[in-house]
């Protein structure tokens, strides 16, 4: 078996990366990877994913819900309409990651967010339009398999940038598209891979209607 897979209590092989963590394996089972096209929860991940930044994966994932309650459930509507206030409030809350500046991001980011709905009509239908059509080497090393940041997650990445989105660079962007499954990096031989290759294909965003 490849040191890129893991056969796990249960019998079943997963991608390495979730160990036995049974919350891990959660993650890995039924989030990583499936479609996302709920706005909100979008919208959660990009900010979740910029928060994530120089941390482990994990740790994010283990406060999800102290951010979820922290920053009103990921309504950006509501979150777009924080103030200095909310940024001490959330500067002394301990189940968070108190950064000023991953905070002040996501309250930015939600003003764009409304933007970009106003413009497109979600968020779903603009970030599903960077769907790739194959899969891309990571751009560093070429590598097709352990990939951290390709030509697409650039491109997003800079044209978020360009639309004052922050905290958001290729290899964030790129993590992002991994999650909510824009593109699916289960290693072959994970049980998983096919099962989001077929809800990938199956999938369907709405369109621009901006």
């Amino acid at each position: 078996m490849s040191e890129r897979l893991r056969e796990n209590e249960d019998g079943r092989i997963r991608c390495w990366w979730p160990g036995d963590a049974p919350d891990y394996v959660e993650y890995h089972d039924n989030e990583w990877g499936l479609p996302t096209l709920d706005d909100e929860r979008l919208f959660e991940k990009i900010c979740l994913e910029g928060f994530q930044s120089g941390l482990s994966w994990i740790t994010i994932l283990r406060k999800r819900e102290n951010f979820r309650a922290a920053f009103a459930n990921f309504d950006f509507n509501v979150v777009a309409d924080f103030d200095e206030r909310d940024v001490e409030r959330l500067l002394g809350d301990a189940g968070i990651i108190r950064h000023r500046g991953k905070i002040e991001a996501t309250i930015n980011n939600a003003g764009r967010a409304i933007e970009m709905v106003e413009e497109f009509g979600s968020i779903s239908a603009y970030i599903w339009g960077w769907k790739p059509n194959e899969r891309e080497p990571d751009l560093t090393t070429g590598d097709t398999e352990m990939i951290a940041t390709t030509a697409t997650s650039k491109a997003l990445s800079k044209d978020l940038k360009k639309r004052g989105w922050k905290f958001f660079g290729p290899t964030t962007a790129y993590a992002f598209m991994q999650a909510m499954g824009l593109v699916n990096d289960h290693m072959p031989g994970c049980e998983w891979h096919a099962i989001c290759e077929q809800a990938q294909a199956a999938a369907k965003p709405p369109t621009v209607t901006g």
